[in-house]
């Protein structure tokens, strides 16, 4: 009998390390989000259109809002937060890799066409 005990609470665990994931804690981060979204509309649709920026102070304040967005999304509703470092660092290290190629093959393809 003590091996079906034991077998319980081995079945129990792994459900134990997203116990923070509340019902609260979601609420929290729904309304974090919901505060982005309508910041990026305020910029997009008030700020933008008066004047008060150009596109150029607009377009990388988009850019950090949604990666803001990104953050709680995988960390939160795909539970990468409460994974492990090393699983972590194999997913966000090959995206960082990627991002650093798009970014040199557009500054190597604006240089082609000054040259040409």
């Amino acid at each position: 009998m003590s091996s079906s005990s034991d077998h319980n609470l081995e079945n129990t665990a792994p459900h134990a390390e997203h116990a923070t994931m509340s019902k609260k804690k979601i609420w929290n981060v729904f309304w974090i989000l919901t505060a982005i979204t309508a910041l990026e509309f305020i910029i997009a649709l008030y700020i933008v259109p008066k004047g008060f920026f150009g596109s150029g102070v607009a377009n990388p304040l988009y850019i950090i809002l949604t990666l803001m967005k990104a953050f709680y999304i995988v960390a939160f509703f795909m539970h990468l937060k409460f994974e492990k470092l090393s699983l972590i660092y194999s997913i966000v290290v090959p995206i960082l890799f990627i991002v650093v190629f798009i970014c040199a093959m557009l500054y190597e393809g604006n240089y082609w066409f000054i040259t040409r």
